[in-house]
């Protein structure tokens, strides 16, 4: 299953905690299909509920715009459609995953497909990193960004840089000529200290 379209997400939210009443308040996606973003979603959505004034200045998604685009509900059929069973991708996905989880059970659908972490790929992958947030992370592999952050297309698309990035330098490092999502998403569980013998072990069995 190489090569295979992948999906990177980012949620923006008006909480920390999709558990204790935190909701979406926007969904940015990119496909991700031979090292290339082909097709992207982006959607404001309305929670019904206020956004504090913290996240207002934090994410720029004020209550006046929520207010005049589609219920999170309307918004997350069209998303489901767009998923279509393709492996995910997010930055600190243990966040998204529970937004992602959390909305889609709102209107009586689930996740079928697994999702990696681009944050936990590049501890592994840039253990020199300075952090491993993912602003930090652009600016440390040069990808372009107009220095907009907290905006989910936006946070999304550079998290598919980051992802190709990755898989680009593993391809360098360990001379692997195909890095699949399984390759990846099993390099986020293992221990940091695995991670260098896991991709040399990966490398040998395609030579």
């Amino acid at each position: 299953m190489n090569n295979i379209p992948v999906i990177v997400l980012d949620f923006e939210t008006t909480g920390l905690s999709a558990q204790h009443g935190g909701r979406a308040i926007e969904i940015g996606a990119v496909l991700i299909k031979n090292s290339m973003i082909t097709a992207r979603f982006q959607s404001l959505m309305n929670p019904g509920i206020r956004i504090s004034s913290f996240i207002e200045a934090y994410t720029g998604i004020t209550n006046e715009m929520v207010a005049k685009a589609p219920p999170c509900e309307e918004v997350m059929e069209r998303f489901a459609e767009f998923i279509d069973g393709h492996p995910l991708v997010a930055h600190n996905a243990s966040f998204d995953r529970s937004f992602l989880d959390a909305e889609l059970g709102l209107i009586g659908r689930s996740r079928s497909s697994s999702m990696a972490c681009s944050m936990l790929a590049a501890r592994r992958v840039f253990p020199n990193a300075p952090n491993h947030r993912l602003e930090t992370l652009v600016r440390y592999c040069g990808i372009y960004t107009n220095g907009k952050f907290h905006r989910a297309l936006a946070d999304a698309e550079m998290t598919g840089h980051l992802w190709i990035a990755m898989i680009d330098k593993i391809k360098v490092t360990f001379g692997i000529n195909e890095v699949s999502y399984e390759t990846m998403h099993e390099l986020c569980r293992i221990n940091k200290a695995d991670a260098q013998a896991y991709l040399a072990k990966m490398a040998g069995k395609q030579r």
